[in-house]
């Protein structure tokens, strides 16, 4: 499940993982998941658990919010 059932959620994942020059495979081993899981959240085929979102929010030290939207 998503963080907002039933909602597409749109996110900047790929454009800020490319501003630090990682890899989807750096960016899925600092997250603990898989490269698969990081391209299915790039192309929005997969809404992160609340766990993974603040996950992913702390590694590039942003807020939620400023990483995914409606």
């Amino acid at each position: 499940m998503g963080l907002q059932e039933g909602l597409i959620m749109n996110n900047r994942l790929k454009v800020l993982r490319a501003e630090r020059d990682w890899s989807q495979a750096d960016l899925a081993d600092q997250l603990g998941v898989s490269r698969q899981t990081v391209n299915a959240l790039e192309t929005g085929r997969y809404d992160p658990s609340l766990p993974l979102a603040f996950k992913i929010a702390r590694t590039f030290g942003l807020a939620i919010e400023d990483i995914f939207s409606e």
